[in-house]
């Protein structure tokens, strides 16, 4: 028996084989839930077709806010007259106070819709609401010459006390509660600071012989007031001292005054010729910015608690946001049985708008009209916010830019814009051939934001 025996040379190099290893926690899923794990290369060589797609899904984006912008969240209903004020509760985001044009006062609860405190306060219109700055107390004002300080309710179970009345010699328009201390200005023939310890104002300001329809304490610089009287003037007080600091003059009445709650000198007034003027108070010779878009009467304004947007009404029946720097509405809100709008709030958690009607309803809107209300998960609210930066990426493209900004107004509104505009393009030419036709310099040109302000005083 032969074995055949083979000898290895040891010094002989050997040969290396590479294989192939892979992790499977690279590319497999660890549980049924977990998402497809995706490799991505970024090098904008292998993608030539991004830009493209990213603007078609911009694009299926700023339609589909379209499609699903429904602001309208629900209506509050219980007054029997039309709801002429507002106020919101300085700690608790879902406690409204309402006033009516019968006299009546009602505290609700927003999440719920109830109402767990309604009584008649006045005989005649409530002019005014307001909480204390504690919020444990309201006051309300009304035609019958009286201010009514009640005691905030807890619930619907808990019994709540007669208000105490203060009655007086003149009528009221309006008040409002100092932010920090317990002083709250009063305002109609005469401007008054009160105290809801004492019967007696403890200072009555005076500046012209017209009554003033609208007051305002500053919610920043907490010393300073103003209001808006019937002789179409504005005019700033200090509580600190016993003058008025200054007086502007418009061309037309304002109706309702509004602080912004982020920039301690500014506020915008909202005007019986159907324009809101945003003005610095440190400087009223000039407007900051001249708001257009109502064509009736504004009649109420509110600031966001951000301080960059603000909502308005007016007897156009129209609820419309604007931006602090643009001089038009980016958003209109309205409905068929909505009418003149009395009085107007932004929630102070911002997402909400409030207004309230001459048809004795409260609606309740929201801020930003295709948002979705609820808890979203976390795939939903990445796809949001990508969509949204998509949107401000491509929002200068035209076909965005115009879907993005057309709004369904009723078709009253909007021949009363056009003939405004025909108006304004008339005046404007008149204007430009008279200057064609008179010495140079005799007609000089008057900026728009100068144009609606007659004098200051000081």
């Amino acid at each position: 028996c032969f074995f055949n025996v083979q000898i290895l040379d040891l010094k002989r190099p050997t040969m290396k084989v590479k294989t192939i290893s892979r992790n499977s926690d690279d590319y497999e899923r660890r549980t049924k839930q977990d998402l497809h794990i995706e490799e991505t290369n970024l090098d904008p060589k292998l993608h030539p077709l991004e830009a493209a797609r990213e603007y078609k899904r911009a694009l299926n984006a700023v339609k589909l806010e379209r499609v699903m912008a429904k602001p309208f969240v629900k209506a509050l209903s219980g007054h029997t007259d039309g709801v002429t004020t507002f106020a919101k509760h300085p700690t608790k985001l879902s406690e409204l106070l309402s006033g009516a044009a019968d006299g009546e006062v009602r505290l609700w609860n927003l999440t719920s819709s109830e109402n767990f405190y309604s009584a008649v306060h006045h005989k005649g219109f409530v002019r005014g609401v307001c909480f204390t700055n504690t919020g444990d107390n309201f006051i309300s004002v009304g035609d019958d010459k009286t201010i009514r300080i009640a005691q905030t309710p807890k619930s619907i179970e808990e019994p709540c006390p007669a208000p105490a009345s203060i009655l007086t010699k003149s009528f009221f328009n309006g008040v409002d509660h100092h932010r920090s201390q317990d002083l709250f200005a009063t305002c109609g023939s005469v401007v008054e600071l009160w105290s809801t310890q004492r019967s007696e104002p403890l200072q009555s300001h005076t500046w012209g012989a017209d009554s003033s329809s609208c007051v305002r304490f500053n919610p920043v610089e907490v010393n300073v007031l103003a209001s808006a009287a019937n002789d179409r003037n504005i005019t700033l007080y200090d509580v600190r001292g016993a003058t008025p600091i200054r007086r502007l003059i418009l061309a037309m009445q304002t109706n309702a005054i509004c602080w912004n709650p982020m920039e301690a000198f500014h506020f915008t007034v909202a005007n019986e010729d159907s324009n809101l003027y945003t003005f610095d108070m440190r400087r009223l010779d000039s407007a900051l910015n001249v708001h257009k878009d109502h064509v009736n009467a504004v009649m109420d304004v509110d600031y966001s608690p951000t301080g960059r947007s603000f909502v308005s009404g007016g007897y156009d029946r129209m609820v419309r946001i604007f931006d602090i720097d643009a001089g038009h509405s980016r958003e209109v809100y309205h409905t068929k049985r909505m009418q003149r709008l009395f009085s107007v709030r932004w929630s102070a958690d911002a997402k909400y708008l409030i207004t309230g009607s001459d048809e004795t309803n409260i609606r309740l809107w929201k801020a930003t009209a295709w948002e979705h209300l609820g808890t979203r998960a976390p795939r939903q609210a990445a796809a949001l916010d990508y969509a949204e930066k998509l949107k401000q990426r491509f929002h200068f493209h035209p076909e965005i830019k115009r879907i993005a900004r057309h709004r369904h107004v009723p078709k009253v509104i909007l021949r009363q814009q056009e003939e405004r505009h025909n108006i304004h393009m008339a005046q404007a030419r008149k204007m430009e051939n008279r200057r064609k036709h008179s010495k140079p310099g005799s007609i000089p040109y008057q900026a728009e934001r100068k144009k609606h302000i007659v004098a200051e005083l000081e």
